[in-house]
Order: C-alpha cells, then structure tokens, then sequence
C-alpha cells in the first residue's frame, strides 16, 4: 500500500515562477464516498487512475496506475462528474524537497497551491517565501472539492 504524506499551502506572489516548468493537467472524479476518490487524469498525454482513502491529518493510502490515454479521455468525458480540474503544474526543487504549484484555470481560475510530499508527518520543512497559509487539513482545497465546489463560487 502507498501512503500520500503532503502539506498544502496557498501560493503569494509570483516569486515561484521562475523556478520550474508547467504542464498541463486535466482530472476528473468518478465517485467520491466517504473521504474515499477516485480520479482519472491526464498529465504529459499519459493517463492515470487513481483512489485515494479519507486523510487523516496530512497522510492518506493512494493507488495510482497508468492506463492507456484513449480510455483516461474516454472517462474523462463520460463518468467524471463535471467541472473537471484543469491546471498548470509546476515541478519546484528546492533542497531535497519537490514543491509542486498547481495553478488552476477553467472554474478554479484564481486560485494557486502549492504541495509537498514528505517522508513522514512530522519532517521539518524551510518553507520558501512565496508560501503562503497552510490549507493542509481545509477540506474545501481538495481537488475533489473543488471539482464540487469550484473556487469561482466562494
């Protein structure tokens, strides 16, 4: 079994930008029961499915597989419950820490978040200037959430 260890925090200003290359990132959720997702996305043409169990603090069980892009796009257009998650990623190394920025577009417009995944819940992190609050444990920040409750309708 995986396990997902990552803080989540809110992205100020533009200082971030320089320092990785975006890729284009589309997702979908199929059901979403009790805490528990499962996504289908596309990143870099090369599809994924993955389910994720309920968070509990910042860690959670994830399962991830690729599948052929014909069928993540199948279900993308076919199961996902609607607005999908479209956003830009960016890949930021710092340290020995991979920092990873989503900047949403389409219904999450607006909106910047900045993740990262740890070895274990209580690793100490330098945090770069460009983070903002840490929305770790705020369920509204979750891209299953914002599938449901995108953030142009706050």
């Amino acid at each position: 079994m995986a396990k997902e260890i990552e803080r989540k925090f809110l992205v100020k200003g533009d200082g971030w930008r320089k320092l990785g290359v975006g890729s284009v990132y589309r997702q979908g959720y199929i059901a979403t029961r009790k805490a528990v997702t499962v996504r289908v996305r596309i990143a870099n043409n090369r599809g994924y499915l993955t389910i994720k169990s309920p968070s509990v603090n910042c860690s959670r069980s994830e399962f991830e597989y690729e599948i052929p892009l014909a069928d993540a796009e199948e279900m993308l257009e076919t199961l996902c419950d609607r607005p999908l998650i479209e956003k830009v990623r960016y890949k930021v190394e710092l340290g020995n820490l991979i920092w990873e920025i989503d900047e949403f577009d389409g219904d999450n417009k607006g909106l910047i978040v900045a993740e990262v995944e740890l070895t274990d819940e209580q690793q100490q992190i330098e945090l770069p200037e460009w983070i903002g609050e840490e929305v770790s444990t705020d369920g509204k920040y979750f891209n299953s959430n914002l599938a449901k409750f995108p953030f142009s309708q706050w």
